[in-house]
């Protein structure tokens, strides 16, 4: 009895066989690679996630924002929640959600320029543990 073949290692140049189609047909070129993120819009589109791609973006650009105006609010407070133009940040502390309070037209503004939804108004609030 013969022992099986086994393909070899080797090949010609350029034979990659994860590149071939799955049919086995060498002739067919691989599909150039997309980005992700250029693939992820339409895909939530055709599930119905479209909102909730725009909350993680959202909540997304809310950390970086306060990364960088209130650094020191950053592991204190995130978007939860993103619907009829209103933004509702939940905060750890109460002194976190005053600083946010006071600083409202100022990350207004800067959550407004970093989304495509329309936002008019921060809600603040405090969680309670």
């Amino acid at each position: 009895m013969t022992p099986p073949k086994r393909p070899s290692g080797g090949g010609s140049r350029g034979d990659n066989p994860g590149l071939r189609a799955v049919n086995g047909d060498r002739s067919e070129r691989p599909r150039s690679m997309e980005r992700l993120a250029d693939l992820l819009p339409q895909a939530a589109r055709e599930f119905g996630l479209e909102d909730q791609l725009e909350q993680a973006r959202a909540a997304a650009a809310w950390l970086k924002i306060v990364t960088e105006r209130i650094p020191a609010a950053a592991g204190a407070c995130r978007l939860t929640d993103l619907r009829g133009g209103v933004a509702v940040i939940e905060t750890d502390e109460p002194i976190v959600a005053q600083e946010v309070r006071l600083r409202t037209p100022e990350l207004l503004a800067a959550l407004r320029a970093a989304t495509r939804t329309p936002v008019r108004q921060l809600r603040v609030a405090t969680r309670h543990v």
